[in-house]
Formats: C-alpha cells, structure tokens, sequence
C-alpha cells in the first residue's frame, strides 16, 4: 500500500485547522503554515494544482476588471 503524501499532508492540515484558535501557540502556527506550503509546492505540478491556479487566476482576473483595477 503506498500512501500519496500530499493526500496525507491534506489530512494533516485539515485535523490542524480544526484546533481551536486559543490552544495554538506561535510554533505550532508556524507549522502549519510550512506544512501548507509543502503541501502547496507538491500539488503545484499535477493537473489539480494546474486547474486550481488557473480557476484562481481567472477569479482575479474577473475581480480586476469589475472593479475597475
């Protein structure tokens, strides 16, 4: 059985980010956030992460251009 590590990493961020606010400390914020960018670094060349940037790009392209920017 292999395990897809960005799959796990998306595992990880979401138990991460159902923690409450209040029981998180400075490093643990800090790791979630290098924990998000690895994650965001190893989807970036599959189809997804191609899909996601342009759906993203073309929301602030739209963005842009109604509000005159």
């Amino acid at each position: 059985m292999t395990i897809n590590v960005a799959l796990l990493l998306a595992v990880i961020i979401v138990v991460r980010l159902r923690r409450r606010t209040e029981a998180r400390s400075r490093f643990d914020e800090k790791l979630t956030v290098v924990i998000v960018l690895v994650f965001g670094v190893l989807i970036a060349p599959t189809s997804f992460g191609q899909g996601l940037l342009n759906a993203v790009g073309q929301l602030a392209r739209s963005i842009s251009q109604a509000g005159g920017f």
